[in-house]
Parts: structure tokens; C-alpha cells; sequence
């Protein structure tokens, strides 16, 4: 009967250790998954970050087109103003030319 009586105890411990590793590899499972979730997060946050990044370098691209554009049509504006500078003179000397005959 001792013999019945250990082997129930040897039972009970194997029992209770085994519920204890279940426990643990439970307990493991969750943190794996929790680490599992975390990268996936990972990844859509950082696709996300390169499709911003393309969205913001393509504005730019478009802003750096239009400085571009701009500075073109300053630069023209300028020429036209100097031309109507010049004009505007040779109208003056013709003015003060036929004053002084």
C-alpha cells in the first residue's frame, strides 16, 4: 500500500509540475505573441513612414519645380523691365532732342 500511496504522490508532483511547465510555456506563447503583434505593428508603421516619405519627397520635387518656374519668370520680369527702362529713356532723349532744336 506504500508503494500505492508514493506512486499517487509521485503522480500529484508530476501533475503539479507539469501544470506548472504549461503554465510557463503559456505564459511564453503570450509574450511570443505580444512580440509577434508588436513587429507586424512595426512593419505597417514603418510602410507607412516610406509612403509619407515618397508622398513628402514627390511635394518637394514639385515645389522645387515651381522655385524653378518662378525664378524663370522673375528673371523675365526683370528683362522686361529693363527694356521699358531703355525705352522709356530713348523716349526722353527723343523729347529733349526735339526741345533743343
Amino acid at each position: 500500500m506504500a508503494s500505492v500511496e508514493s506512486q499517487a504522490r509521485f503522480g500529484q508532483s508530476v501533475k503539479g509540475l507539469l501544470s506548472d511547465k504549461v503554465g510557463s510555456c503559456s505564459g511564453d506563447v503570450i509574450a511570443l505573441t505580444r512580440q509577434v503583434l508588436k513587429g507586424s505593428r512595426s512593419q505597417e508603421l514603418l510602410g507607412q513612414a516610406a509612403r509619407n516619405m515618397v508622398i513628402q519627397e514627390d511635394a518637394i520635387l514639385h515645389s522645387e519645380d515651381s522655385l524653378r518656374k518662378m525664378s524663370i519668370i522673375t528673371t523675365h520680369l526683370q528683362y522686361q523691365e529693363a527694356i521699358q527702362k531703355v525705352e522709356h529713356s530713348k523716349n526722353l532723349q527723343d523729347q529733349l532732342r526735339h526741345l533743343l532744336k
